[in-house]
């Protein structure tokens, strides 16, 4: 069963802005590019990765969350870059779950999320195996910054408060309805009624 958000403006705001309220080209355009840096950076640590997409060169892959969508293509170096507007999808990726609350939820409890795909099925099966198995060393990437011992302590204390941030999401599940009484007849006389609270 569905929990319903803590924070029903959220879910408001989303789809207001799904209604009317665009943000500018320019800032959708930085925030695509910084996306592809981001991605670009963890790819580049994984070699694997890196053949499997230079593989797949030339081909786009659209991700999709409610009116909100990145087109990505595959480039010879095994790397992504922005495809333009123009360009057509050979794989298309929409995150069905329009709720931001219940998307965070799911990524807490490690569960993934609903998503519709249509297009080519082996770049979909390589996509597949880029989210199954590259990760983002956050550790080796403070370490070069602030030295090993403190990037340690951080990735530690980043992975207690995941951990406490899941158990939490596991908890804030609905609460069963209470145990209501139910009145029964008796052989000697007037109905009584059984359930929680009586003795």
């Amino acid at each position: 069963m569905a929990t319903q958000s803590p924070f029903p403006f959220l879910d408001t705001f989303f789809e207001r802005l799904g209604k009317g309220l665009q943000p500018p080209p320019w800032m959708v355009e930085e925030f695509q590019r910084r996306l592809v840096l981001a991605l670009n950076h963890v790819l580049m640590q994984e070699p694997e990765a890196q053949a499997r997409l230079a593989r797949q060169s030339g081909r786009v892959a659209e991700a999709r969350w409610r009116v909100f969508f990145v087109r990505l293509a595959a480039t010879p170096a095994g790397l992504l870059e922005l495809a333009p507007a123009t360009a057509h999808p050979d794989l298309t990726l929409t995150l069905t779950e329009e709720s931001p609350w219940q998307l965070a939820q799911a990524a807490l409890r490690g569960d993934k999320p609903p998503v519709r795909i249509a297009g080519d099925v082996q770049f979909a099966a390589e996509i597949s195996w880029l989210v199954e198995n590259v990760r983002w060393d956050i550790e080796e990437d403070l370490s070069r910054v602030i030295g090993d011992a403190p990037a340690h302590a951080l990735g530690d204390a980043s992975r207690r408060m995941v951990q406490a941030l899941r158990r939490f999401a596991g908890t804030a599940q609905p609460e069963p309805p209470a145990a209501t009484s139910v009145p029964t007849p008796t052989a000697s006389g007037p109905a009584s009624t059984t359930g929680s609270g009586q003795a």
